[in-house]
């Protein structure tokens, strides 16, 4: 950052007084300028027993299959951003259920959030960011193909506690950005 956003004047890299941590400061108008996590929100669209899922049109890791999930926007809220990243990604209305898991990607500033959803309709097919977009059983899921960790680990644990009769709720830290999916 060069210039506040606020005034236009030039911005300097400092730890304000009563701050613990380098902010980009506006030498005229000493607006700080805070820059915090963003957060990435997203479901687990469910149909029976199958997991809806879309193949990545965009970087990074485009061409891999992922849960639908995406940027969260100012004005919204957490179950509006899920559903509508599953309607943008997927072209796929659902019903946000209870949340499911909250991940921490301290390495790329991000948070993540999956909920549980229903799919309402089976009425869905490839959005702008997706190649394509299916239905897929536990036993055919491109496991193997999975975009992120942060997607992969939490839906193969999804399956666990599915099977059982018992889904929780989770929070963890994906700290290894090149750990392998598998």
């Amino acid at each position: 950052m060069k210039f506040c956003s606020n005034c236009k004047a030039t911005v300097e890299l400092r730890v304000p007084e009563g701050d613990t941590l380098p902010r980009y400061v506006c030498l005229a108008c000493n607006i700080i300028h805070y820059q915090n996590p963003k957060m990435v929100v997203g479901c687990i669209p469910e149909w029976e027993d199958k997991i809806l899922l879309c193949r990545r049109a965009i970087e990074p890791r485009s061409g891999w299959w992922t849960l639908p999930a995406g940027f969260m926007e100012n004005n919204e809220t957490l179950a509006e951003a899920a559903a509508r990243e599953t309607l943008e990604e997927a072209c796929a209305r659902v019903a946000i259920g209870s949340l499911y898991t909250i991940y921490s990607l301290p390495h790329i500033s991000q948070v993540y959030l999956l909920f549980r959803a229903r799919l309402l309709d089976l009425d869905f097919k490839p959005g702008i960011e997706s190649l394509e977009v299916a239905l897929f059983a536990e036993h055919e899921i491109p496991w193997n193909e999975m975009a992120f960790r942060v997607i992969h680990d939490p839906l193969k644990r999804y399956f666990q506690e599915r099977s059982r009769g018992s889904i929780g709720f989770h929070m963890g830290v994906i700290d290894h950005p090149h750990k392998a999916c598998n």
